[in-house]
Protein backbone atom coordinates (compact mmCIF):
# COMPACT_ATOMS: atom_id res chain seq x y z
CA UNK A 1 0.00 0.00 0.00
CA UNK A 2 1.43 3.39 -0.92
CA UNK A 3 1.64 6.38 1.38
CA UNK A 4 -0.77 8.20 -0.95
CA UNK A 5 -3.65 5.88 -0.03
CA UNK A 6 -6.16 7.47 2.30
CA UNK A 7 -7.13 5.21 5.16
CA UNK A 8 -10.39 5.97 6.93
CA UNK A 9 -10.34 6.30 10.68
CA UNK A 10 -12.86 4.30 12.66
CA UNK A 11 -14.89 7.46 13.26
CA UNK A 12 -14.94 8.26 9.53
CA UNK A 13 -16.11 4.72 8.81
CA UNK A 14 -18.92 5.00 11.36
CA UNK A 15 -20.05 8.30 9.80
CA UNK A 16 -20.04 6.74 6.33
CA UNK A 17 -22.05 3.74 7.52
CA UNK A 18 -24.63 5.97 9.23
CA UNK A 19 -24.85 8.16 6.12
CA UNK A 20 -25.48 5.12 3.93
CA UNK A 21 -28.21 3.92 6.26
CA UNK A 22 -29.96 7.29 6.60
CA UNK A 23 -29.35 9.41 3.52
CA UNK A 24 -28.83 7.13 0.53
CA UNK A 25 -31.95 5.10 1.03
CA UNK A 26 -30.04 1.86 0.54
CA UNK A 27 -32.41 -1.00 1.31
CA UNK A 28 -29.88 -3.60 2.32
CA UNK A 29 -32.47 -6.36 2.62
CA UNK A 30 -33.45 -5.86 -1.02
CA UNK A 31 -29.79 -5.49 -2.00
CA UNK A 32 -29.00 -8.80 -0.31
CA UNK A 33 -31.88 -10.52 -2.14
CA UNK A 34 -30.75 -9.03 -5.45
CA UNK A 35 -27.17 -10.17 -4.89
CA UNK A 36 -28.39 -13.73 -4.26
CA UNK A 37 -30.44 -13.56 -7.46
CA UNK A 38 -27.28 -12.51 -9.32
CA UNK A 39 -25.41 -15.44 -7.74
CA UNK A 40 -28.03 -17.83 -9.05
CA UNK A 41 -27.90 -16.31 -12.53
CA UNK A 42 -24.10 -16.76 -12.55
CA UNK A 43 -24.65 -20.38 -11.56
CA UNK A 44 -27.21 -20.81 -14.36
CA UNK A 45 -24.70 -19.40 -16.85
CA UNK A 46 -22.25 -22.09 -15.77
CA UNK A 47 -24.85 -24.86 -16.02
CA UNK A 48 -26.02 -23.77 -19.48
CA UNK A 49 -22.39 -23.66 -20.65
CA UNK A 50 -21.62 -27.18 -19.42
CA UNK A 51 -24.94 -28.54 -20.71
CA UNK A 52 -24.22 -27.04 -24.12
CA UNK A 53 -20.69 -28.41 -24.15
CA UNK A 54 -21.74 -31.88 -23.00
CA UNK A 55 -24.75 -32.25 -25.31
CA UNK A 56 -23.61 -30.19 -28.29
CA UNK A 57 -27.04 -28.51 -28.33
CA UNK A 58 -26.95 -24.82 -29.25
CA UNK A 59 -30.17 -24.01 -27.36
CA UNK A 60 -28.21 -24.24 -24.10
CA UNK A 61 -25.87 -21.52 -25.36
CA UNK A 62 -28.90 -19.44 -26.37
CA UNK A 63 -30.28 -19.74 -22.83
CA UNK A 64 -26.84 -18.87 -21.45
CA UNK A 65 -26.90 -15.67 -23.51
CA UNK A 66 -30.34 -14.68 -22.16
CA UNK A 67 -29.41 -15.43 -18.56
CA UNK A 68 -26.14 -13.51 -18.95
CA UNK A 69 -28.03 -10.45 -20.19
CA UNK A 70 -30.35 -10.59 -17.16
CA UNK A 71 -27.35 -10.94 -14.86
CA UNK A 72 -25.64 -7.95 -16.45
CA UNK A 73 -28.72 -5.76 -15.98
CA UNK A 74 -29.22 -6.78 -12.35
CA UNK A 75 -25.54 -6.50 -11.44
CA UNK A 76 -25.56 -3.13 -13.19
CA UNK A 77 -28.16 -1.95 -10.68
CA UNK A 78 -25.64 -2.62 -7.93
CA UNK A 79 -22.18 -1.89 -9.40
CA UNK A 80 -21.08 0.91 -11.72
CA UNK A 81 -19.29 -0.41 -14.80
CA UNK A 82 -17.02 2.65 -14.81
CA UNK A 83 -15.16 1.65 -11.65
CA UNK A 84 -12.24 -0.16 -13.22
CA UNK A 85 -12.16 -3.74 -12.05
CA UNK A 86 -14.97 -3.38 -9.48
CA UNK A 87 -17.56 -4.80 -11.88
CA UNK A 88 -15.63 -7.98 -12.59
CA UNK A 89 -14.38 -8.34 -9.02
CA UNK A 90 -17.95 -8.06 -7.76
CA UNK A 91 -19.18 -10.72 -10.18
CA UNK A 92 -16.43 -13.10 -9.10
CA UNK A 93 -17.00 -12.43 -5.39
CA UNK A 94 -20.68 -13.35 -5.83
CA UNK A 95 -19.79 -16.45 -7.87
CA UNK A 96 -17.28 -17.47 -5.21
CA UNK A 97 -19.86 -16.98 -2.48
CA UNK A 98 -22.39 -19.20 -4.26
CA UNK A 99 -19.91 -21.99 -4.98
CA UNK A 100 -18.50 -22.00 -1.43
CA UNK A 101 -22.04 -22.17 -0.04
CA UNK A 102 -22.73 -25.18 -2.26
CA UNK A 103 -19.47 -26.91 -1.29
CA UNK A 104 -20.21 -26.26 2.38
CA UNK A 105 -23.70 -27.70 2.04
CA UNK A 106 -22.35 -30.85 0.36
CA UNK A 107 -19.67 -31.27 3.04
CA UNK A 108 -22.29 -30.80 5.74
CA UNK A 109 -24.44 -33.46 4.10
CA UNK A 110 -21.45 -35.81 4.14
CA UNK A 111 -21.05 -35.24 7.89
CA UNK A 112 -17.88 -33.14 7.49
CA UNK A 113 -19.09 -30.40 9.79
CA UNK A 114 -15.78 -28.64 10.44
CA UNK A 115 -14.91 -28.48 6.74
CA UNK A 116 -18.41 -27.23 5.98
CA UNK A 117 -18.08 -24.47 8.56
CA UNK A 118 -14.82 -23.34 6.98
CA UNK A 119 -16.49 -23.15 3.54
CA UNK A 120 -19.43 -21.22 5.00
CA UNK A 121 -17.00 -18.83 6.70
CA UNK A 122 -15.17 -18.22 3.42
CA UNK A 123 -18.50 -17.73 1.62
CA UNK A 124 -19.59 -15.15 4.18
CA UNK A 125 -16.28 -13.29 3.93
CA UNK A 126 -16.59 -13.18 0.12
CA UNK A 127 -20.16 -11.92 0.41
CA UNK A 128 -19.08 -9.21 2.85
CA UNK A 129 -16.22 -8.17 0.56
CA UNK A 130 -18.79 -7.76 -2.22
CA UNK A 131 -20.89 -5.46 -0.07
CA UNK A 132 -17.83 -3.53 1.08
CA UNK A 133 -17.10 -2.76 -2.58
CA UNK A 134 -20.76 -2.30 -3.47
CA UNK A 135 -21.32 0.32 -0.79
CA UNK A 136 -17.94 1.95 -1.46
CA UNK A 137 -16.94 1.52 2.15
CA UNK A 138 -13.60 0.16 1.01
CA UNK A 139 -11.72 0.39 -2.22
CA UNK A 140 -9.27 -2.42 -1.58
CA UNK A 141 -8.99 -5.26 0.97
CA UNK A 142 -5.82 -3.94 2.57
CA UNK A 143 -7.63 -0.76 3.65
CA UNK A 144 -9.82 -2.74 6.03
CA UNK A 145 -6.84 -4.07 7.96
CA UNK A 146 -5.68 -0.53 8.65
CA UNK A 147 -8.97 1.11 9.64
CA UNK A 148 -8.26 1.00 13.34
CA UNK A 149 -4.68 0.58 14.54
CA UNK A 150 -5.38 -1.17 17.88
CA UNK A 151 -8.06 -3.58 16.66
CA UNK A 152 -8.13 -4.14 12.91
CA UNK A 153 -11.64 -4.14 11.50
CA UNK A 154 -12.68 -6.83 9.05
CA UNK A 155 -15.29 -6.89 6.30
CA UNK A 156 -17.39 -9.01 8.66
CA UNK A 157 -17.23 -6.27 11.32
CA UNK A 158 -18.27 -3.64 8.78
CA UNK A 159 -21.13 -5.68 7.39
CA UNK A 160 -22.48 -6.63 10.81
CA UNK A 161 -22.95 -2.90 11.36
CA UNK A 162 -24.76 -2.52 8.03
CA UNK A 163 -26.67 -5.63 7.08
CA UNK A 164 -29.42 -7.03 9.19
CA UNK A 165 -31.74 -8.84 6.82
CA UNK A 166 -34.32 -9.25 9.55
CA UNK A 167 -34.98 -5.50 9.61
CA UNK A 168 -37.22 -4.72 6.67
Amino acid sequence: MTNDSKIMSFEELQKKINSLKENRGVDLSTEEDLSIAVMNLISLEEHFFFSGAKTGKDEYYDMLKEVREMRKVLLGRMIDKTEGESWCISKHLLATTMRLMEVGTKLQGDGKTDEAKQMFSFAYKSFNMFFGLRLKIVSAPEVVNNLEKEKPMTFDDIMSKLVDCCKE
